[in-house]
């Protein structure tokens, strides 16, 4: 028996008769305890730090059912725990990347259902993402030109976007593990509610290092693989990586980590890669 465990995470064990079977594990974001419950079946407590994503989680996995992702056995939104089925512990970054490409957008397919109205709109998100991208000072380290490209794309696209459908969020190869019941299974998402194709850009800028002396080429021939795939507009695509793309270099600028100046690097090299 597991003893060494918090008493938050104990309690949750004791009220839903679970039994660990290892240590914790860390991840970005939440605190992770393979159990079985009191039958036998094997299961993941998940419990996540505080935040409107954790809060949402459990939404979305109900939602899919376990089509295309984890199922949901138990949630306790008030404590941010949710138990889980167990998957395995292989995810895409064995696969080739665009092998891996190909099956996240089969999972599009699956998780890409009606919206729900607990869930965030994109378009709200996005227009608070527009006033930071206005913020910025001209002498921002990251170029003008992309900067006001994002803000015209960001507009054009929330303008043009109806209800949407349910989004993962932060779909890429780390969030997707090998199951039994099917091959490959969706985890951790970050749900609201869009357009689908904004799904695409973590795809992108994940296994970054594999595309050393490569960036534009291989980013393009994950782009086309997602779009082809999934049928989606490849304009439309591009346009939302780079929202997003410019996003992630404003909150790389304003990071206080060491890694900070890489990553503003590689976003803005990503986002110059999606330019036609």
């Amino acid at each position: 028996m597991v003893t060494d465990l918090p008493p938050g995470v104990r309690s949750q064990l004791d009220e839903w008769e679970l039994t660990a079977e290892g240590p914790m594990t860390h991840g970005a974001a939440s605190t992770v305890v393979v159990v079985h419950t009191s039958d036998g079946t094997p299961a993941v407590l998940k419990i996540a730090s505080p935040g409107v994503e954790s809060e949402l989680e459990h939404l979305a996995l109900r939602r899919w059912g376990g089509v295309g992702a984890v199922r949901l056995l138990r949630a306790d939104p008030h404590r941010h725990a949710l138990l889980l089925e167990r998957l395995g512990t292989h995810n895409l970054d064995t696969l080739w990347d665009v092998e891996a490409c190909e099956v996240v957008a089969a999972l599009y397919r699956h998780v890409h259902v009606p919206p729900l109205p607990q869930l965030r709109s994109l378009t709200t998100v996005v227009e608070q993402w527009v006033s930071d991208f206005e913020d910025l000072p001209r002498g921002a380290p990251i170029p003008h030109r992309l900067v006001e490209q994002a803000i015209a794309a960001a507009r054009e696209l929330s303008a043009d976007q109806d209800g949407g459908v349910v989004l993962h969020g932060d779909l890429h190869y780390g969030k997707v593990l090998a199951g039994e019941r099917e091959p490959w299974l969706a985890i951790g998402p970050k749900p609201l509610n869009g357009d689908p194709h904004f799904e695409i850009a973590p795809m992108l800028w994940h296994r970054w290092d594999e595309l050393e002396g490569y960036v534009r080429g291989g980013i393009r021939t994950r782009l086309h693989a997602l779009v082809e795939a999934a049928g989606f507009d490849e304009a439309r695509a591009r346009a939302w990586v780079l929202v997003r793309v410019v996003h992630e270099a404003v909150r790389a600028l304003e990071s206080q980590s060491t890694s900070g100046p890489a990553q503003l690097t590689k976003y803005v090299a990503l986002a110059k890669a999606v330019q036609d």
